[in-house]
């Protein structure tokens, strides 16, 4: 081999064997890093979508279940993941039964996700008298029930839709009040709920069923708690509950 090739060669080596520049290193290590950052964020997304969620109680409708600051994990894969983006859900775990305090959207305000706790299922028949709530013509044990306003009752117009769900035996002029209404008949895939702050509460009394499909998950714990006050700066930081970080929500 002439001697010029040999050391053209040998050269052309050298090159291709040289080690990379800071700069180099530094560009693959961005890369890397990049591809790390999209790909946990796409995870987050997923989880977020379709297996937990965060969740701030914004009014007092369900003390003293939960309080207003109160900050929940919502478990949305128990009733049924959706699939992100196009909203399809997958099979549940479970359904959701009568106790279980869930998040949803209610049928007026679409848009919005409320909490409260189911109190009626598919065929049940509910009514409520003096404040006594009674299913299927039993009363009903609620140790999480609150009554705190001694108001008087008075006939609510928006309560007015419960006429076309009375019972046969029940059919009359109706005029439902907050704390006496029904018997009404819950239809099939349609839920009743109610608030726990009994007296304080925007609930189905007054806007109807929710759907089985608005159901988005069960309120897991409590992981962040604050009670804003007035005279606080750094509410978020200097009025923290800290005994309620950790409840479990039932």
């Amino acid at each position: 081999m002439p001697r010029g090739e040999h050391r053209e060669r040998a050269v052309t080596y050298m090159l291709h064997t040289e080690p990379r520049s800071g700069a180099q290193r530094f560009g693959q290590s961005a890369r890397e890093w990049g591809k790390s950052i999209a790909i946990a964020f796409v995870l987050f997304l997923v989880i977020r979508a379709s297996v937990v969620e965060a969740f701030k109680i914004p009014t007092s409708s369900m003390e003293g279940t939960l309080l207003v600051g109160d900050f929940l994990l919502v478990n949305k894969a128990v009733y049924g993941p959706r699939i992100p983006g196009v909203d399809i859900p997958l099979p549940a775990f479970s359904q959701p039964d009568r106790g279980e305090v869930v998040v949803f959207h209610p049928p007026h305000e679409p848009d919005k996700n409320y909490v409260k706790r189911v109190v009626g299922v598919a065929s049940d028949t509910l009514e409520m008298r003096d404040k006594r709530l009674y299913l299927n013509g039993a009363p009903v044990h609620e140790p999480y029930a609150r009554y705190l306003d001694g108001r008087g009752d008075a006939v609510h117009p928006d309560m007015e839709w419960q006429s076309h769900h009375l019972i046969a035996s029940e059919l009359r002029e109706y005029h439902p009040t907050r704390d006496n209404w029904g018997p009404i008949v819950v239809p099939e895939e349609r839920y009743f709920v109610l608030g726990d702050n009994r007296d304080n509460s925007e609930d189905s009394r007054y806007w109807g069923f929710v759907s089985r499909d608005e159901i988005r998950g069960r309120p897991w714990f409590v992981y962040y708690s604050f009670e804003r006050t007035t005279n606080e700066v750094l509410p978020w930081r200097s009025a923290v509950r800290w005994a309620r970080i950790g409840t479990i929500i039932r």
